[in-house]
């Protein structure tokens, strides 16, 4: 058996019902997530992502498909909604991390590759100090089903966001471009440059036929391209959080 983890986990194993596990702590941000400037987001968490963090889309195969991601900060490794460890008070905190340290993994099988995705952990959170999410009559606790519940919810919506960006990139509404700004000498100063990102080009959009835009409002993604492009003025806020950490390392 082969299970592929997904990005930020290390190694995987299946999830048993004798494991103890270590949980996150309220707050407590992955290990994976304080080193990135981006997270995975899904569907349904466009509109949450939206009030906080600038969503764009990115490529893993030179735009052959594509993923909505958050944007977390500014420079490679750098995560400006972190302090004290911790996510960001008030800060929505998307699924991907809530979800850890567990996912829904695709696992190989005497090299086949299998169509239901099995429930894993990220090994080194396997605890005997940890916590039992089942009773000696196998029977889950609350904490269990919760987590159960937020997987197979988030699995769900990751279906949606892939057919989502396939008509998004089918489209040909996805567009690649850079964040440039400088901050001034008061804040710390220094150019800011960041790459590797998708956007939907607006101008595109309008020249949609009416097929295609019956089909976007039909799928509910007309107002998802839309929360995309209102949190692009969230890389203005971003700006504003890398100055104020810039600013109290100076002090």
């Amino acid at each position: 058996m082969q299970i592929a983890p997904p990005f930020g986990y290390r190694e995987i194993v299946p999830s048993l019902k004798t494991q103890k596990v270590r949980l996150l702590a309220p707050g407590e941000v992955p290990e994976f997530a304080r080193r990135g400037n981006a997270i995975p987001i899904s569907h349904t968490e466009f509109q949450f992502a939206a009030r906080e963090y600038p969503i764009v889309f990115t490529s893993g195969d030179e735009g052959k498909s594509f993923a909505p991601v958050a944007v977390l900060g500014i420079a490679a490794g750098e995560n400006l909604f972190v302090v004290n460890a911790a996510w960001a008070r008030g800060v929505y905190v998307p699924a991907y991390a809530r979800r850890y340290p567990f996912c829904m993994a695709k696992v190989t099988l005497n090299q086949v590759e299998q169509k239901d995705r099995l429930i894993c952990i990220e090994k080194a959170f396997i605890d005997e100090q940890g916590e039992p999410l089942f009773d000696a009559q196998s029977q889950p606790s609350a904490k269990w089903s919760e987590i159960e519940r937020l997987l197979s919810e988030y699995e769900a919506d990751l279906e949606r966001s892939r057919e989502m960006c396939a008509i998004l990139g089918d489209y040909g509404l996805l567009e690649p471009f850079t964040m440039q700004a400088t901050l001034n000498k008061d804040k710390g100063g220094g150019a800011m440059h960041l790459t590797g990102m998708h956007r939907v080009n607006e101008k595109h959009l309008e020249n949609l036929n009416a097929a295609q835009l019956k089909n976007l409002m039909r799928k509910g993604l007309m107002a998802r391209v839309y929360l995309h492009l209102l949190s692009l003025e969230n890389f203005a806020r971003l700006l504003e959080r890398k100055a104020t950490r810039l600013a109290a390392a100076a002090d």
